[in-house]
Parts: structure tokens; C-alpha cells; sequence
């Protein structure tokens, strides 16, 4: 069996083409002959999912070794984050747009050839700006890599496997966001806040080795569409405005900044939706949005990530400073939310191959009820454990199912659009879930009232999927 890659883009005359070609080797014929074939390109794309979550989470623990390292103030070390989330929900949409054209394994290795190498410049950086910096190309890399992740399951899952492989995604993000904080604090232990950084270059190189060998070459790809250089022009300023009003909302004091924030992302949003519609060329074609049940399971999903991440904000935050636990202790009752969702996502996946909007529906209902009790009873030590267990149970069920619906209903060649779409939309989630822990935490200093929104939010999930 001899894999072609079948393009309705760029003719072969086109400059560029034969690179894209090198960069979508065709897998061994012994792999693309195997039965094992789906499941070990899905494993491979596993390998970026377990990346992207362990650099969001391993990083947050070192910013105060940093902070000191760099003589640099806490507000300003920050953007070693800002600026990654920042460019990585600006850039998934354009780029799912453009994989869905040039090749989705092409823009994948690529991704985490980048990511590798902009890695090892983190670790070596002189200097704050010079940090951030590389924190951006960074990003570009994790982009690449997670615009085509989805999508990428999507074109090799069979249809009636989907639920579960999309699982095995999610399964792989859990694994990754719980051994983040411990792994970080590992390496902070051992030596420099630079070994989080050099840790990425030799899981990159798998990753690279893996993907060129286990994934498939692209196939049924859209037609080329002309780039619409003032419409990303347009989007990234108005992610970026809706991202930092939503980080200002959680500061004390700065609510009229986040006011103003806001305002300006709505103000230039209205502009780039207009030209969106005036445009020959969007970034994401219109058909995406008339697709039946996409709209409502991407604000499902936003619902979803918020209080996943809002509540890994706000519980470390409640036990650190109203019982004052140590970061070891915190973590250890913390990480029974992504176990649950470890356990619950590969078997929920399986469900939802069979009956996917009922599996979503469960699973955030589950959360929501979750987020009741600890709204109500307030619970502390193995008890909140366990509730924060059944959260993750609950969200585990969710995000496959919900992944699944996405995926099933885009239009055909428009699956890159779709899965850009998705993590913008995990983007979006992580900074309003924040905001909201921040300032609930900031307004009320307790656990209640966070986990009463959360609870509001699910309900909201729940009525919109």
C-alpha cells in the first residue's frame, strides 16, 4: 500500500509545493498496511495534546523563581505567559483555515519542529524581553501543532471509532495538566526554571520522528482560498483586546482597564465581522457557521474549559490562603480533577460514538451538580478531593463527546477551520474561567461563590449544547 496524498490546492508547478511534500513523508507501507494504523497516528498526535498542557501548566509554578532570576517584577514576568496564550489563541483560527489547504500533517510537524527549537531558546534566553520573545515563536509552534490536533483524529479516526480517539486526546491534555505542576516543581527542585523549557526539546524530536513516520499524508483537502492579510490583521487585535479584559477583570482595581479592554475588542470586533462578510476570502467560510449544532457546541465548549480552568485557579488559591496548605499539599488534592477526567475521557469516548449529545449532557450535568455541593457543603481535605474528582469525571465526559459533535458536523474540508476554532474557543475558556475565579475569590474570599458561577456557567453549557 503506497500512499499519494490527494491535494485540491496548490497545483505541483506552485513554489512551495515539493517542500510541503517533504514535510508529509508517506508512512512505511508495513504501518499504513496495519490495523494498528489509526490507533498509533492517534497515539502520535497524543504526544503534542500531553506537550501543550504540560507547557501551560509547568510554567505557571516558575514564575516566581523567575521573577527573581530575571530582576524582573512579578506583573512583568507574567507576559512569559501572556504572551504564549496571546499568540496561540490568535493565530489556531488562520491556521486551521490554511491547513485545511496546504496539508494538515505538512503544518503539524512543522509545529513541533518549531516548538522544539524555540524551546531550547527559551531555556538559553539572557533576559526577560528576549524570553517573551521566544515565549511568541514558542507559540507559533504549539499552534500549528494544536489547530491540525483535532482535526488531524478527525480525517484518521473511522466515523464509528471517532468519540473514543478524540478520548484518548483528552485523556492525553488531563495527563499532561496534572503532571505539569509536579513535574515543574521537580525540575525547580533539581536545578533552574530553564530545565522547564529544555524538557520540551526531546519530547519534540519524538514527536517529529513519530508524526513523520505514523501519520498519514493529507487528504481531501479544500481548494486554495486567497489569504485575507487585513482580516487576520483585524482578528488577532480583537483576541488579544477580549483576552486582556478578561485578565484585567480578575486584578483588583483594574476594572475600568478591563472595561475599556472590552470595549475596544467589541468596537474593533464589529468592524472585522463586517468585513468578514464583505470579504471573498474569511477566514472561516460562512458554511462553517450554518453548519446545524456548531455554534451551540462551541459555546458548550467555551462553557466547559472556563470552569475547568476557572476552578484550577480558584481552589489552589482558597487552600493556600484561607487554610494556608503547603504547594505539596495543595497540588495533591488539586490533581484528583484531571485524574477524573484521565479515567472518565477514553471511556466516555467509547459512549460517544453511540450517543454523543446524551454522554455531554451527563458529563456537564455531573459537573454542574458537583460545583452545587461544593457551593453549599464547602467541603475540605479527602472530601473536597473526591468532589473535585467528580468534576473531572464530569468535564472527562463532556470534552470528547462534545470534541466528537464539533468534528462530525463541519462541512467536508473545513475540519482545520473547525478544530482552530475549538481552541480558540479552550483560549477563550482558560482566561474567562480565571477572570471569574479571580474576582470571585478577590470579591467574597471564599470558595462558595466561585463554584456558584461555575455551576451558573454549566447550566449555561447545558442549555446551549
Amino acid at each position: 500500500m503506497i500512499e499519494q496524498p490527494i491535494r485540491l490546492g496548490p497545483p505541483p508547478g506552485v513554489p512551495g509545493y515539493r517542500l510541503l511534500n517533504l514535510l508529509e513523508p508517506a508512512r512505511p507501507r508495513r504501518v499504513a498496511a496495519s490495523a494498528w494504523a489509526p490507533v498509533l497516528a492517534v497515539a502520535t498526535v497524543c504526544i503534542g495534546a500531553f506537550m501543550g498542557q504540560l507547557d501551560a501548566s509547568i510554567v505557571s509554578v516558575a514564575l516566581p523563581r523567575m521573577s527573581t532570576d530575571l530582576h524582573a517584577s512579578v506583573g512583568a514576568v507574567e507576559w512569559v505567559s501572556l504572551s504564549y496564550v496571546l499568540t496561540l489563541v490568535a493565530l489556531v483560527v488562520p491556521i486551521g483555515t490554511w491547513a485545511d489547504a496546504v496539508g494538515r500533517k505538512s503544518l503539524y510537524l512543522a509545529g513541533f519542529g518549531v516548538f522544539a527549537v524555540s524551546s531550547a531558546a527559551c531555556a538559553f534566553a539572557p533576559d526577560l524581553a528576549v524570553l517573551c520573545g521566544f515565549r511568541v515563536v514558542q507559540a507559533v509552534g504549539a499552534a500549528l501543532m494544536q489547530a491540525n490536533s483535532v482535526a488531524l483524529i478527525a480525517a484518521i479516526a473511522p466515523r464509528a471509532r471517532l468519540g473514543r480517539m478524540v478520548g484518548m486526546q483528552a485523556a492525553a491534555q488531563a495527563i499532561g495538566l496534572a503532571a505539569g505542576p509536579a513535574l515543574g516543581g521537580l525540575l525547580l527542585s533539581a536545578g533552574s526554571w530553564r530545565l522547564l523549557f529544555l524538557v520540551n526539546v526531546p519530547a519534540g524530536i519524538i514527536g517529529l520522528a513519530t508524526g513523520a513516520t505514523l501519520l498519514p499524508r493529507s487528504r481531501d483537502l479544500a481548494p486554495t482560498r486567497r489569504v485575507d492579510p487585513r482580516g487576520i490583521a483585524l482578528f488577532i487585535p480583537v483576541v488579544g483586546l477580549a483576552l486582556l479584559a478578561m485578565s484585567l477583570a480578575g486584578q483588583a482595581g483594574e476594572l475600568k482597564a478591563a472595561g475599556l479592554a472590552a470595549a475596544s475588542a467589541f468596537a474593533l470586533g464589529a468592524v472585522a465581522v463586517r468585513h468578514q462578510r464583505r470579504t471573498a476570502a474569511p477566514l472561516v467560510q460562512r458554511v462553517v457557521f450554518d453548519a446545524p449544532g456548531l455554534r451551540r457546541g462551541l459555546v458548550a465548549a467555551l462553557c466547559g474549559y472556563a470552569v475547568l480552568f476557572g476552578t484550577l485557579v480558584v481552589v489552589p488559591l482558597f487552600l493556600t490562603r484561607v487554610h494556608h496548605l503547603s504547594p505539596t499539599a495543595v497540588g495533591l488534592l488539586v490533581v484528583s480533577l484531571p485524574i477524573g477526567i484521565g479515567i472518565a475521557a477514553p471511556v466516555a469516548g467509547r459512549l460517544a460514538d453511540r450517543a454523543p449529545a446524551r454522554v455531554a449532557r451527563t458529563g456537564l450535568l455531573l459537573a454542574v451538580i458537583a460545583f452545587a455541593v461544593l457551593a453549599g457543603l464547602r467541603p475540605t481535605g479527602a472530601t473536597l478531593a473526591l468532589v473535585l474528582g467528580v468534576v473531572g469525571l464530569g468535564l472527562g465526559c463532556f470534552t470528547p463527546a462534545n470534541n466528537r459533535s464539533l468534528m462530525i458536523a463541519a462541512p467536508p474540508g473545513t475540519s482545520g477551520a473547525v478544530a482552530g476554532l475549538l481552541n480558540m474557543t479552550r483560549g477563550l475558556g482558560t482566561a474567562a474561567g480565571t477572570a471569574i475565579a479571580v474576582l470571585t475569590f478577590t470579591a467574597a474570599g471564599g470558595l462558595a461563590w466561585a463554584m456558584a458561577a461555575f455551576a451558573a456557567i454549566g447550566v449555561v453549557g447545558l442549555l446551549a449544547d
